[in-house]
């Protein structure tokens, strides 16, 4: 995927209010509504690589009823809410540090007709409670959550922990390439993780308007699944 301008997204984001998603048309057409908050908190808006993990759980979907799916610094919710939609049992979580973001995600949940989905603070890189006590996870989904540097080992941290609970679960994330010196690959190599890369076109997400949203612009996003490596390192 080029380099997109993102312009007209950045005005959407400012924006805030009610947006509208809407993946496939006709009868099994799925709309969302996701609320955004004018604030400081980058967890209370819907940001461009959220739409392509959705775009990539909607391609998917025939695979996900009955999977458990945990998503990890949700800010709106808006993968996950697509995974329970299309049958998944859904965790949504983002940091416990932030209560406006968890209450903007249970405020999505609702307005989709999910109020009962679960909701937890949960801060990377911290063995709390609420970490321990998880249930069984096949999928965990992050959208832009490698977006500070000094988060990304913390984040690694807690997926380890994650994969390591669970050995066939895998992460799907997407991240937007801000910095050509941006790389988690000896990261993934301290923690005993291995990556692929999805192709965007192979799911349909290497355009500028996905779900209904100019949100994907003309930024340079890609998607790959991490999971466990074997011993020999592959």
């Amino acid at each position: 995927m080029g380099e997109r301008r993102g312009g007209g997204a950045e005005g959407e984001r400012r924006r805030g209010g009610l947006r509208r998603y809407r993946f496939a048309e006709g009868p099994a057409a799925l709309a969302l509504r996701v609320p955004e908050v004018l604030d400081s908190q980058y967890g209370t808006h819907v940001w461009p690589c959220a739409v392509v993990l959705a775009q990539y759980l909607w391609a998917h979907r025939r695979n996900l009823p009955g999977k458990r799916v945990l998503e990890v610094g949700a800010g709106t919710g808006l993968p996950g809410l697509v995974a329970a939609k299309c049958g998944a049992a859904v965790t949504l979580s983002d940091s416990e540090e932030r209560p406006r973001c968890l209450w903007n995600c249970r405020r999505s949940c609702q307005l989709n007709g999910l109020p009962h989905l679960p909701v937890l603070g949960l801060t990377w890189g911290r063995a709390a409670p609420q970490l321990l006590s998880l249930p069984p996870v096949d999928i965990i989904l992050g959208s832009d959550v490698f977006f500070d540097p000094k988060d990304f080992e913390d984040i690694l941290t807690t997926v380890y922990f994650l994969l390591e609970k669970n050995p066939l679960a895998q992460f799907w994330t997407t991240y937007q390439v801000r910095s050509a010196d941006w790389s988690i690959e000896a990261l993934l190599c301290k923690w005993k993780l291995k990556s692929i890369r999805i192709p965007l076109h192979s799911f349909g997400a290497d355009k500028e308007h996905l779900a209904s949203s100019s949100l994907p612009g003309r930024h340079t996003i890609e998607m790959m699944i991490i999971s466990l490596a074997r011993s020999d390192g592959t």
